[in-house]
């Protein structure tokens, strides 16, 4: 009996560290969510709730993805609706459950030499900026806000790549660093509002079309699905998606702004989004 007891002291001793450590989920996310500071907000709120710490890996929505295709990730945390309904279908992921949404917005020169800044019509300015060969900086990194730029050349009738090496430059890098090489280069940009809100840098930059429906930026997660692999932290991540989604998670989104602006809008009681 004595002996008995002593190994399941000696279990719960080596054990302990390991029980702890394991009250901690891994989120794939964009880098929009941790440029804006959006991550900075709500994690300790979560944590204070659960006892569960929720550790980011910041990518562009494609490669955020991947992680998850990948198991080395517990949620998803994106902004691409096709590709997370792709994700999910293909097995990779459980449900996607919409969280909020804000838009993107055409960032460039304060002088505004294409002279777009008059119309709301993205994709006119698009085709503005390519006709005068203006200076343009893409992502180019498979996020969600890369994506929604290719989308809005390809309805423009443009293929951008073909400027490749002159007035469009592809960076491979998140929104922070676009925006950065746009201050420097006095370059348009497309980015997400938040983290433009946030940004310090902006220099002679400034919000140039805005208001386009189709500039509207949603957000989902999904957990991983435990089925394809094994390890994923079913119970915590559920928890970490059920407290974005409750009153509680979707208050504290509403409550992050900066300068008294919202930076994202809690939706996750529209089944549409």
């Amino acid at each position: 009996m004595i002996g008995r007891l002593v190994l399941v002291v000696a279990v719960l001793t080596i054990g302990g560290p390991a029980l702890a450590q394991d009250k901690s989920i891994v989120v794939a996310s964009t880098t929009s969510t941790q440029d804006s500071g959006l991550f900075g907000h709500l994690l300790p709120r979560f944590k204070a709730r659960t006892g569960i710490d929720a550790k980011v890996v910041a990518l562009g929505t494609g490669q955020a993805l991947d992680t998850g295709r990948r198991g080395d990730a517990d949620v998803v945390f994106v902004h691409a609706r096709s590709e997370e309904e792709k994700f999910v279908a293909g097995g990779f992921g459980v449900k996607r459950y919409p969280v909020m949404y804000n838009d993107l917005v055409l960032i460039g020169p304060r002088s505004d030499p294409g002279r777009v800044g008059k119309s709301k019509d993205i994709v006119e300015a698009l085709r503005v900026l390519k006709a005068r060969t203006l200076p343009f900086i893409s992502r180019g990194d498979r996020s969600g806000t890369h994506l929604a730029e290719l989308k809005l050349w390809k309805e423009a009738g443009i293929e951008p790549a073909a400027g490749k090496g002159g007035w469009y430059k592809s960076i491979g890098q998140g929104m922070g660093a676009a925006l950065n090489t746009a201050s420097a280069a006095e370059a348009y940009v497309l980015a997400d509002r938040g983290t433009w809100l946030s940004f310090r840098n902006k220099g002679d930059l400034a919000i140039l079309v805005q208001g386009d429906k189709r500039l509207f930026n949603q957000y989902g997660v999904i957990l991983v699905n435990p089925v394809k692999h094994p390890h994923v932290k079913k119970a915590q991540g559920q928890q970490f998606i059920d407290w974005l989604i409750s009153p509680e998670g979707q208050g504290a989104i509403a409550g992050y702004k900066i300068d008294g602006q919202p930076l994202f809008f809690p939706n996750a009681d529209d089944p549409n989004a």
